[in-house]
């Protein structure tokens, strides 16, 4: 297929196509680091922590592909192509952030986050999809570098947000089964921003028409019969996955571990600190908040500053690299027991997270071809929730009997998981025939 010549944007053109991400994001940020405590508050135990967050891993196997693929095949003069989703998906997850800190049970808590994670994931996926469709190839490192700085800014805001509410209306003693009140702040903003900074990019970001060739094939996928469009995404993902360009086979490899590891960050960095710091809950929970809104104040700052690096050394260095900084910085955080000297290695965790949220996004938008984005950027999250799966089934058992139920060790294992990340990363060699520049 021919491709497409796309217009070159300027900055705030592109600052305004990926805005909707700080409302996306701050619910992710919420989803890191206020979730968990508000399981273990309403009577979860911390060995079953994995399992309660399969939601992530679920919805994000079965939804962004799907959706992905979906949109691909979608057109309309008046709607678009991608805005749609996550424009419902927004909405979805706006509820649910508003009911989340009005869970009355824990299963009720474990349910919204079933629903909170299928609407991010349909808001997600076509938004990845959305940045590659506007910009030309010369642009997609600096637009999806923006996304790693709305990434930064939107889980700095969930962060600060629960921290600076816990120090203002927090206090007293913990009442088992109850969330406290100054939790509630905090979701009711993400409500709010979920919707309106999504609305913000449907509004100032028109689409790119498809081209003729494009659209005859839409046109033709709306003339099938029903049953024929519902098993159309499937083959589509099949055909996608058969087809799937060597270097993407070796990025799910770095994805395996880097995102076990992530997932076991998110999940035991409060109960470390309940060990480590001698924490309860409350104060746990809010020093983890810290150490989140830390490395994403590092996220937001050099998120852009990684793009002429990624030109001038290359994507697969900067990411390595990026990757060792990370894991040494979970080796590091069991070992400091001061709660202002345990966010310096978020330095470093900043700096592998911006790399983590653009520059695979940017190598692999590169080597896709245009009228297949949308299903093999779901099919890029389907490498991060896979391993998030696995983790959620196997860390549990891992946890309570390997490591002693011991959250030291479980941040010790994500740290090496990272290292062996790293060491993945090394093999990350576009093949002549996918070759593009700065790759």
């Amino acid at each position: 297929m021919v491709k497409l010549k796309k217009p070159q944007l300027n900055f705030w053109q592109i600052w305004n196509m990926n805005v909707g991400f700080l409302g996306i994001q701050y619910s992710f940020g919420l989803q890191q680091s206020a979730i968990n405590p508000i399981f273990l508050f309403l009577g979860a135990k911390e060995e079953t922590l994995p399992i309660l967050n399969i939601a992530g891993p679920v919805t994000g196997l079965i939804i962004q592909p799907i959706i992905g693929a979906i949109s691909d095949k979608t057109w309309s003069p008046k709607w678009g192509r991608r805005k749609p989703f996550f424009l419902i998906g927004a909405i979805m997850g706006s509820i649910c952030l508003f009911a989340f800190p009005l869970s009355p049970a824990l299963w009720f808590a474990v349910g919204l986050l079933w629903i909170l994670d299928v609407g991010n994931n349909m808001a997600m996926e076509p938004y990845r999809a959305f940045v590659g469709d506007k910009l030309p190839d010369n642009q997609l490192s600096l637009g999806y570098q923006m996304q790693s700085l709305f990434v930064g800014a939107g889980i700095l805001l969930a962060n600060a947000s629960i921290f600076l509410f816990q120090d203002w209306f927090g206090g007293g003693e913990e009442v088992s089964g109850q969330i406290p009140k100054w939790l509630y702040y905090s979701f009711f903003i993400g409500s709010f921003l979920s919707i309106t900074t999504i609305l913000w990019s449907v509004l100032k970001t028109p689409e790119i028409p498809p081209p003729d060739e494009e659209l005859k094939e839409i046109e033709r996928n709306r003339s099938l019969p029903f049953l024929e469009k519902v098993k159309k995404p499937f083959a589509e993902i099949s055909e996608a996955v058969k087809d799937m360009p060597k270097f993407m086979w070796k990025l799910s490899a770095v994805y395996l571990f880097q995102w076990y590891a992530l997932f076991v960050y998110w999940q035991f960095i409060t109960p470390l600190f309940r060990s480590t710091l001698g924490y309860d809950t409350s104060e746990a929970a809010a020093q983890a908040a810290k150490m989140s809104t830390t490395y994403n104040i590092v996220t937001a700052v050099v998120a852009l500053i990684l793009v002429p690096l990624t030109m001038r050394f290359g994507g697969k260095k900067i990411y390595a690299i990026s990757l060792l900084g990370t894991g040494l910085a979970l080796l590091a955080i069991p070992n400091i027991t001061d709660p202002v000297y345990v966010l310096f290695p978020m330095v470093l965790f900043g700096i592998g997270w911006a790399a983590m949220m653009g520059i695979p996004y940017s190598m692999v938008s590169k080597i896709v071809p245009q009228e297949r984005r949308g299903v093999y950027m779901g099919i890029l999250n389907m490498m991060i929730v896979i391993p998030m799966g696995i983790q959620t089934l196997t860390f549990g058992p891992i946890f309570k009997n390997l490591l002693g139920g011991n959250a030291v060790n479980a941040m010790y294992f994500a740290g090496i998981f990272f290292v062996i990340a790293c060491i993945l990363a090394l093999r990350l060699n576009v093949q002549k025939e996918e070759s593009v520049s700065d790759l």
